[in-house]
C-alpha cells in the first residue's frame, strides 16, 4: 500500500436531502436535490462538491506541470459535473467536462500541459476508466 501523505474526513447524514460536514468544520453544508430551477441557493449537492474538489486538484496539477516545463501561466479550471441516467442498470452515473483556461502559452502548449496535468492529477487518476472526462482547453 502507498505511503499516506494526507487524510481528511467528511460525514454525511440524510443523503442527498441531508447535511455534510468536514472534520475541521470548514465544509458544513446542507444538501438538496436540484429541482427544475437547479440547485437551491441555500444548499449544495454531491456533484457540486466533487466539482469543487476536482477543479482545485486539477489546477494544482496543471500549475505543477507548467512549473516543471518552466512556463509561467495563469489558469482557471471549471469542472462541470453532470449526473446522468445510466442505461445499463437504470441508475445514475456522473461525467465531467474540465474547462481549462490558460494564459501565457500557445494553444498547442496549453493542450500539452492540460494532458500532462490530466495524467498526473489524483482526481483524474481516480476517475480514469470509471467516468467520462472531457478536456476543453483554451489558451487566452
Amino acid at each position: 500500500m502507498a505511503e499516506t501523505v494526507f487524510s481528511t474526513k467528511a460525514t454525511a447524514k440524510g443523503g442527498r436531502e441531508g447535511h455534510v460536514k468536514s472534520d475541521n468544520g470548514v465544509v458544513d453544508v446542507d444538501l438538496r436535490m436540484p429541482d427544475k430551477n437547479g440547485i437551491p441557493d441555500d444548499a449544495s449537492n454531491p456533484e457540486q462538491l466533487f466539482a469543487a474538489g476536482y477543479s482545485a486538484c486539477y489546477d494544482g496539477a496543471l500549475n505543477l506541470m507548467a512549473s516543471k516545463a518552466k512556463k509561467e501561466i495563469d489558469s482557471e479550471i471549471t469542472a462541470e459535473v453532470s449526473l446522468n441516467k445510466d442505461p445499463e442498470d437504470n441508475g445514475f452515473k456522473i461525467s465531467v467536462k474540465l474547462h481549462v483556461d490558460i494564459s501565457g502559452v500557445s494553444q498547442e502548449e496549453a493542450e500539452e500541459l492540460a494532458h500532462k496535468a490530466h495524467d498526473f492529477c489524483p482526481y483524474s487518476k481516480a476517475t480514469r476508466g470509471n467516468i467520462d472526462v472531457d478536456l476543453h482547453v483554451t489558451s487566452k
